[in-house]
């Protein structure tokens, strides 16, 4: 049998189990397991032991579980509210008002993470009760967090911009400067679908709140300080080079404990509410991840992904149709392999066709990571997905819809970055002068 018809049944036995309700984990695992030991003579029992292991044992996921705490407790807190209520008189003439803060506060909590599910998982976990009790439409607002959570890809710090860099040799410091003005580019597009979409359906729009003077817009805004002050504690800490990002995390935490205790909102009950909160959603994505290594490492043993990538090499396509290709490739691959395995599996076969292709390997970096974006909210391996699906206790396949727009608007940011490439060159160029 080949290597692409091995593909084939593998994709159909994920979609069966995942079609039948069982766990996103456990489907993920069932499918590698099947991989292994029936298209691979390797031993499954010892690959499955050592990948879990490996996979949840890393010291880079350490922030997670922090700072999805730390969105636990701003939830339990006054803290969410205060935010909202403050941005509230300032964004009353915005069409579309509150569903903005979900994806400035993802852009912003993206510099702080690094990580495209700590992003949503935080501001998923303060923004989706708030803003269902103000009556915003519940598919816009999962839909901007999925789209908007996946900036933590981008925006720097990147952890996959890093991989890429060390895979393709290529300055760290440099990627990340280029990938500034396309996150910008991104959530500019976020909150233009978001206003296009709130005036052509202005009835599920909740009422907007009585206009006030200035001078009380002013005095409601005083209650983002405590947030705001949190916020730049975590990123200063990070970008003045006095805390990594786990410390950044432990900081967010100690700070959220605080400033809930300052505003009366920290109790023995809520603080146990919140660890309780933040140990199941850290698992749950902990568990989906390590079941997405375990795909991940037995994909690499099958020889998909090389296969795939040796077939488009194979067509002999110009520059844009190569492009094109690989699109269509990277978000197939990521649907079922995370953004980082992607580019560890396919950069040393896909990058001496794209270099032979005359297309930079420092904008083509920032091309693959907004198409892996794109795969983070495609079923039915799409990581975002799973996390809003553990927050919201939604249906899968209702939130992949909820989240189809910002894909295509995604789609959209790709097309602008192959018209006009100097977006993510012309930052590092002018730099390095």
């Amino acid at each position: 049998m080949g290597t692409l018809e091995t593909g084939a049944i593998l994709v159909a036995l994920l979609l069966l189990l995942l079609g039948a309700g069982v766990w996103v984990s456990v489907s993920l695992m069932a499918v590698a397991w099947v991989a292994i030991s029936q298209f691979t003579g390797s031993p499954t029992g010892l690959i499955l032991g050592s990948n879990l292991w490996g996979s949840v044992s890393s010291w880079s996921l350490a922030p997670l579980p922090l700072f999805v705490w730390m969105g636990e407790i701003l939830f339990r807190s006054r803290l969410s509210e205060d935010m909202y209520a403050g941005l509230t008189p300032w964004l009353r003439r915005l069409p579309g008002r509150l569903l903005h803060v979900n994806i400035l506060g993802c852009g912003v909590f993206a510099a702080v993470s690094g990580s495209s599910a700590a992003t949503a998982a935080t501001i998923g976990r303060m923004s989706i009760p708030e803003l269902r009790a103000r009556g915003y439409d519940d598919r816009m607002v999962i839909g901007t967090l999925a789209g908007s959570g996946t900036l933590g890809l981008l925006i720097p710090p990147s952890i996959i911009l890093i991989v890429y860099g060390i895979s393709a040799e290529l300055s760290i410091a440099r990627l990340f400067i280029a990938g500034v003005l396309p996150g910008l580019l991104l959530v500019g597009l976020f909150m233009g679908y978001v206003v296009a979409w709130s005036l052509l359906h202005p009835a599920r729009n909740p009422p907007a709140d009585p206009a006030l003077p200035l001078g009380q817009r002013l005095r409601a805004s005083t209650r983002l300080i405590p947030v705001l002050a949190l916020i730049v504690g975590v990123i200063g800490s990070i970008y003045a080079g006095l805390a990594t990002p786990t410390e950044a995390a432990a900081v967010g935490v100690a700070g959220a404990l605080l400033l809930s205790a300052l505003t009366g909102g920290l109790d023995w009950g809520s603080f146990r509410a919140g660890l309780m909160g933040a140990t199941r959603t850290s698992c749950m994505i902990v568990f989906i991840l390590a079941g997405a290594a375990f795909l991940t490492t037995a994909m690499g043993y099958t020889g998909i992904p090389r296969a795939l990538a040796a077939w488009i090499a194979e067509m002999g396509l110009s520059p844009l149709a190569l492009l094109a290709a690989l699109t269509v490739f990277f978000v197939v691959l990521g649907c079922f392999l995370d953004g980082i395995s992607v580019v560890v599996l396919t950069t040393s076969i896909i990058l001496p066709m794209v270099q032979a292709a005359g297309i930079d390997p420092l904008w083509f970096g920032i091309f693959l990571v907004v198409v892996v974006e794109m795969s983070q909210i495609t079923p039915p391996v799409g990581f975002n997905l799973f996390v809003l699906q553990g927050l919201t206790g939604q249906n899968i396949f209702r939130i992949a819809a909820a989240s189809l727009p910002f894909f295509l608007v995604l789609l959209v940011a790709v097309g602008i970055l192959v018209a006009f490439p100097e977006i993510a060159t012309w930052l590092p160029q002018r730099m390095s002068r």
